[in-house]
């Protein structure tokens, strides 16, 4: 059995109505110098924004009558991606960065280890510390405990704790965030 064609639906726009796609009969009208011109007939704004080689944008479509401006819809829209990919740049995607440790980690280890975080925090990520028992070492867990605090202690000028020690089985996690 066929089933009959349908028209694709309609495709919506974004961004704001122009010139022809303002259904209303009645608008509040700025022109292009920024002037309140009260309420006009639409198609007489259109009028006005075709003689000023211009564009009439719907502004605040919600009101009643809704708000339109005179003005260059290519500027305006030119501007507003400009806006966009500002906010887009200054935007910092934080990261979460793991170090591994092992309770019975050599100094030199530890402070390998410790230079790698503080440049995580100076970068802006926070760091995930993954303490990690094996064999009869889950025996002596005040070992690792210990340690997990010497690490709090170390990086209590930079950083915060963000989520305290917890047991995942046979390893210890905590976040560690930049102040």
């Amino acid at each position: 059995m066929r089933r009959p064609n349908r028209a694709p639906p309609p495709v919506a726009k974004d961004g704001p109505r122009t010139n022809d796609e303002i259904r209303n009969f009645e608008i509040q009208l700025i022109d292009q110098t920024g002037v309140n011109q009260g309420k006009v007939e639409t198609i007489v704004a259109i009028k006005m924004a075709m003689d000023a080689g211009m564009d009439l944008v719907e502004i605040s479509p919600t009101s009643s009558p809704p708000v339109c401006k005179i003005m260059d819809y290519g500027k305006y829209k030119y501007s507003a991606q400009k806006k966009a990919a500002e906010a887009r740049k200054k935007q910092k995607i934080v990261e979460i960065k793991e170090i591994k440790l092992r309770p019975m980690i050599d100094d030199h280890d530890y402070e390998v280890k410790m230079k790698a975080m503080q440049r995580f925090f100076e970068e802006g990520d926070k760091v995930k510390i993954t303490l990690r028992y094996r064999g009869r070492e889950m025996a002596h867990q005040e070992i690792g405990t210990k340690l997990l605090e010497k690490v709090k202690n170390d990086v209590a000028e930079i950083a915060k704790v963000e989520q305290d020690p917890r047991f995942e089985g046979r390893q210890v996690v905590m976040v560690l965030a930049p102040r």
